[in-house]
């Protein structure tokens, strides 16, 4: 008899229970619902992605310019100008500059000469 006691009191306490759970349910459902809304804003539509640009190469970082002077007696000359002169005489020789890759002077000043060698084949001379 325990067993049926113990049976129906359970399903008392159940039915009772019961009101108060649909009760709570009821009362928990809008506040959700409201938090829904308040938690969900309207999704964006998506915009199509624009297509990234091609990076450009960094422009090499040039040096701090270095300035070398020969001095012989009571003249001086500005070793870069003697370069550009030594690449023009070059050129007027019948070459194309971009072909120029590599550019060593010799400098006499005692013959008043600068000596060129271009890309280790071509040479001439300038005048100081």
């Amino acid at each position: 008899m325990k067993k049926e006691t113990e049976v129906k009191v359970t399903e008392t306490v159940k039915k009772a229970a019961a009101p108060k759970a649909e009760a709570e349910k009821k009362v928990a459902a809008p506040k959700a619902e409201a938090e829904k809304k308040v938690a969900a804003p309207k999704a964006e539509p998506k915009k199509a992605a624009a297509p990234k640009a091609a990076k450009k190469p960094a422009a090499p970082r040039r040096k701090a310019a270095d300035t070398v002077y020969v001095q012989y007696g009571a003249a001086e000359w500005d070793v870069a100008a003697l370069v550009e002169k030594a690449k023009a005489d070059y050129v007027a020789a019948g070459h194309k500059a971009t072909e120029a890759k590599k550019v060593t002077v010799y400098v006499k000043p005692e013959e008043g000469k600068a000596y060129y060698v271009v890309n280790d084949t071509d040479t001439g001379s300038v005048a100081l």
